[in-house]
């Protein structure tokens, strides 16, 4: 029996194989034709072609916001990777992580995806309770720990056990809403209209939270005025305002969240800080915001953009974590 974690997410999608490691890493999009609706190119593939496609193709992301929004689309992307990392889908054992507080419905859905891609055992399991499995942390039924995962689409919040999630929630916010923000700013700010792949390359390089942080990088664009392509230099301080609105939402819920907790659970809080993964912790600074913000210890993943599906692979690898911490 084969099995595999799967972190199908907003904008990647990874899997993780017991024996093997991580053996997928690619985008969740498809290129499909206008007309007939056929498939012309998956994952990485098709990512290459975002904001180049002609008229008679267009971009499809079949999970939004953490939620399966297109079933066809997903089944037929999640049957090519499988395809890629296992020679039958119906020997396969499959987790999916999701959300917290991911809803049956919700779920629903990807057995529906699952089932049409090939796959007939899965489980699922928040993606709090991976976030700290794939930093090592030790869970216990004594010892809460508060993970966040923020992701593309939505960012995770809980503070959890291995008796349950004390208290947490999922908001519909994410490293997309980022990038959607910068090229919105850039074109106020410099009259410069960007695609989605420019925003995400610029939060990449030089997005901060340092104040007088002065990295900079030059950006190709059209002219908002001329429709003419231009070249502008941004620096970190240019982006500021619309990377920390979002992580100053995240902290505004990590705050409503640690305020439902009990006195003792705040007390272990203070001891053992707060864990963090997601592309976004990347940014220069973002350990010492959050702890500005929040006067706890922050704990950044060495690697943040796998942590979710390394954590999975840790479930999927032990039975009695799985019978644990998976959802009924």
């Amino acid at each position: 029996m084969i099995k595999l974690a799967i972190d199908f997410g907003t904008a990647v999608t990874k899997i993780f194989r017991i024996g093997s490691g991580i053996v997928l890493a690619e985008a969740t999009c498809l290129t499909v034709s206008k007309e007939t609706g056929g498939i012309r190119a998956y994952g990485n593939e098709a990512k290459r072609l975002l904001g180049k496609t002609s008229e008679v193709s267009e971009m499809i992301f079949p999970v939004y916001e953490g939620e399966i929004v297109s079933e066809r689309y997903a089944s037929a992307l999640l049957s090519y990777f499988l395809g890629k990392v296992a020679k039958s889908a119906f020997a396969v054992e499959a987790l999916f992580c999701v959300p917290c507080g991911c809803t049956e419905e919700s779920r629903e859905k990807y057995f529906r995806v699952a089932k049409a891609a090939g796959l007939s055992r899965i489980s699922f399991v928040e993606t709090p309770y991976l976030v700290a499995l794939g930093q090592d942390v030790p869970l216990s039924e004594s010892n809460p720990v508060f993970a966040i995962d923020f992701g593309a689409g939505k960012t995770s919040l809980a503070v959890l056990s291995l008796d349950g999630i004390i208290a947490g929630i999922s908001m519909s916010v994410g490293g997309n809403n980022m990038d959607t923000h910068i090229i919105d700013h850039i074109a106020e700010r410099f009259n410069l209209k960007i695609g989605p792949q420019t925003s995400e390359k610029l939060k990449n390089s030089i997005g901060s939270l340092l104040r007088g942080d002065n990295q900079s990088t030059v950006v190709n664009g059209r002219d908002v005025s001329s429709g003419k392509p231009r070249s502008v230099t941004v620096s970190s301080g240019d982006i500021l305002f619309p990377v920390q609105v979002y992580v100053d939402k995240v902290i505004e819920y990590a705050e409503l969240v640690l305020r439902k907790l009990p006195a003792e659970v705040s007390a272990a809080m203070c001891k053992s800080g707060i864990f963090l993964s997601g592309g976004v912790t990347a940014l220069a600074g973002f350990g010492d915001y959050f702890e500005e913000k929040l006067q706890m210890e922050a704990h950044l993943s060495a690697d943040a953009l796998t942590t979710i599906v390394l954590g999975g692979g840790r479930v999927i690898g032990s039975g009695a974590l799985m019978r644990k911490i998976s959802m009924e």
